[in-house]
């Protein structure tokens, strides 16, 4: 059985791939993660923070 793991993509990328890399970890469609992303950054405020930490700690696909 293969492991999954969380990596930024390499196909799907719009800026770093991070919501990329979380849609095909959870194996749903990218837009919907994309879209959930703005909807915190508009809410909140905390989603450009998390994105960039997100950026940095998640490694890229080898």
């Amino acid at each position: 059985m293969m492991e999954k793991r969380l990596y930024k993509s390499i196909s799907d990328k719009k800026i770093c791939g991070v919501c990329g890399g979380i849609a095909e970890y959870f194996e749903i469609d990218s837009t919907i993660v994309r879209l959930a992303w703005i909807l915190f950054t508009v809410l909140g405020g905390s989603g450009i923070i998390a994105y960039i930490i997100a950026a940095l700690v998640m490694p890229k696909y080898n």
